[in-house]
């Protein structure tokens, strides 16, 4: 009774905020409440994909953790662990990840085929802070990142996509740990599938979108075992894994000057 309680109070002051941003106008408001707020620096310059970690830009940018288990049980910080950083320029944002796994494996060939069982990590973007649903749209996109580089979401088609004109990626491994460098060009929810003239949009000091950070965790079977994510996501009939459904439960990056 007294956790049906907690979550009953919970939902009442989530909606209540809510209610009180929509009468402020304050944009992105469906993420008022308990998900996070992250900040980008802006970068005079691009870094270089490479995987490296090296460049001075990235010291701008404070590290944020990957530690919420969404799927499986909680593991030790040997078996997973994870924290990203976050800076853009006009053209895109630029993403610098460390996971520490003790083993990768990509079970299927086919980057199509059951890509969210692979090792993978999962950069969520929302361009507009709207949240709501996108499981079969592009309102937000939730991006499957796999060891060989190529990049998958589904399309309004309910079909699998590449998307790999989308996200730059390249990562390198050293002992148990791996760093991902990324960059990904940020599209509005106009955007159509298979339209070579679609452009990403431009992005400005004060912008803010919705973004959450996850990571798909194989160790060798046909299924991940884990799913870490950035997010403390309130279960729907136990279920927390509403990400790549609902980009409400996305926290909201903050683009600065």
């Amino acid at each position: 009774m007294k956790q049906f309680l907690c979550a009953a109070k919970r939902g009442f002051y989530r909606i209540l905020l809510s209610a009180i941003f929509l009468q402020l106008g304050v944009a992105g408001s469906a993420y008022a409440g308990e998900q996070s707020q992250y900040l980008a620096p802006h970068a005079k310059r691009a870094p270089v994909i490479d995987g490296q970690s090296d460049e001075p830009l990235w010291q701008q940018a404070e590290w944020r953790a990957i530690d919420q288990t969404i799927l499986g049980e909680k593991t030790s910080a040997a078996d997973f662990s994870g924290r990203f950083k976050v800076v853009w320029t006009a053209k895109a944002l630029y993403l610098l990840a460390e996971i520490t796994d003790d083993v990768m494996s990509d079970s299927h060939a086919d980057p199509l085929v059951h890509y969210w069982d692979d090792e993978a990590l999962e950069i969520f973007v929302d361009e507009d802070a709207s949240g709501g649903d996108h499981q079969y749209t592009h309102n937000a996109f939730a991006y499957h990142i796999a060891l060989d580089n190529q990049v998958v979401d589904s399309g309004p088609d309910k079909k699998a996509h590449l998307y790999n004109d989308h996200v730059t990626s390249i990562w390198k491994r050293s002992g148990t740990t791996t760093t991902w460098e990324v960059e990904i060009k940020v599209f509005a929810d106009s955007f159509i599938d298979g339209d070579k003239k679609a452009k990403p949009v431009k992005l400005v000091a004060g912008k803010e979108l919705g973004f959450m950070m996850a990571y798909c965790d194989n160790d060798g079977g046909p299924a991940r075992e884990n799913f870490f994510g950035s997010e403390d996501i309130a279960p729907v009939n136990g279920d927390r894994n509403r990400g790549w459904i609902d980009a409400s439960v996305f926290g909201r990056l903050i683009l600065k000057k």
